[in-house]
């Protein structure tokens, strides 16, 4: 029989115990069911048509079932790598994710992810000791079809307070040999779009332009969120993981900036890549989000258009308090 002092621990690994070149793939493999989806949608407010109207989805992807939304796709895969980074205490970047295909509800995602990079910070008192570690999160479906590759981020503790590693890995090379996403290969029919929607004037979408999105967001059900998607980080399910408290997973924050970004520009049809993405400050459940949208530049591609947008998140916790910035989000979306 067991006693006391036998008991192991269940937990994910702390930064000492990561090397570069580690592959953990671990977490299940999820199921992209009409219940995810509708549960998701919930949460952060999706409003991208491709995936509400299902009968346009079908008629735009060219598939017999519907497609997922993007921002359910990413926080999935997003969630099935936090094995590895159970104890977070921070996200800082993600960098070159692109769709390689936007799979359809039915769909089961697989994440791999990689150790890429590791880099200890410098020990400063009163603070407890921790490190970068970069991941490279490569997500496929069932068939074993590419669907999502991306970098991200994490900042991890020490298990032990006193271990110098030595790890130095420069941080700034990661993700810089991301490859874009090619919609052109997914054989999507754009010409449907106007059957149903139309599309809006270009000149909307004019480099330079800004769009102040009137009206907040509250930021609900952000355990129910991280549980939906495998996410096992600590911080944004146990109060006690930090001293001051739970954190609102990132991919939360983006979902919200998402819906609010297509308040703004309705016919976006899906998100094609991101090229930067940077968490400025923490969110809490509670907190009440707001955007202003950048356009930043535009491109003809063989069916449709390519525009390159800036989302800039602030969040205020109680009225009339003055808005902190959350997040600084640029991707490319596709338009028809």
């Amino acid at each position: 029989m067991s006693t006391v002092d036998e008991r192991l621990t269940a937990e994910g690994p702390w930064f000492e115990e990561l090397r570069v070149g580690q592959v953990l793939h671990n977490a299940s493999g999820l199921t992209l069911t009409e219940g995810l989806a509708a549960t998701h949608q919930s949460i952060v407010g999706d409003r991208l048509r491709i995936a509400l109207d299902h009968e346009f989805g079908r008629r735009v992807t060219g598939q017999d079932r519907p497609p997922a939304a993007p921002s359910l796709v990413w926080d999935v895969s997003i969630g099935q790598s936090t094995s590895v980074t159970h104890h977070v205490v921070a996200n800082l970047f993600y960098r070159g994710l692109a769709f390689r295909r936007l799979p359809s509800l039915g769909d089961t995602l697989y994440s791999r992810t990689e150790v890429v990079a590791l880099r200890q910070n410098t020990v400063r008192e009163g603070r407890p000791a921790t490190g970068l570690a970069a991941l490279r999160i490569t997500t496929s479906d069932q068939e074993g079809r590419p669907v999502l590759d991306y970098w991200r981020c994490a900042m991890l503790p020490l298990r032990d307070q006193g271990v110098r590693t030595g790890a130095a890995d420069d941080l700034a090379l990661v993700g810089t040999d991301a490859v874009a996403a090619d919609p052109g290969a997914w054989g999507w029919d754009l010409a449907a779009v106007g059957d149903l929607y139309g599309a809006a004037p270009g000149s909307l979408l004019e480099a330079g332009r800004a769009w102040s999105v009137t009206g907040g967001d509250v930021v609900s059900s952000a355990p129910e969120l991280a549980r939906l998607t495998l996410n096992v980080a600590r911080a944004h399910h146990d109060d006690a993981s930090s001293a001051s408290g739970r954190l609102v997973y990132g991919g939360h924050t983006i979902g919200v900036a998402l819906s609010q970004v297509t308040r703004a520009f309705p016919d976006i049809l899906t998100v094609l890549s991101w090229r930067h993405c940077d968490h400025l400050g923490p969110v809490r459940e509670g907190d009440t989000l707001a955007s202003v949208v950048d356009v930043e530049g535009t491109r003809q591609l063989p069916a449709g258009r390519a525009v390159d947008l800036r989302s800039r998140v602030t969040a205020r916790s109680v009225p009339g308090e003055e808005p902190r910035p959350v997040l600084d989000w640029r991707f490319t979306a596709l338009f028809p």
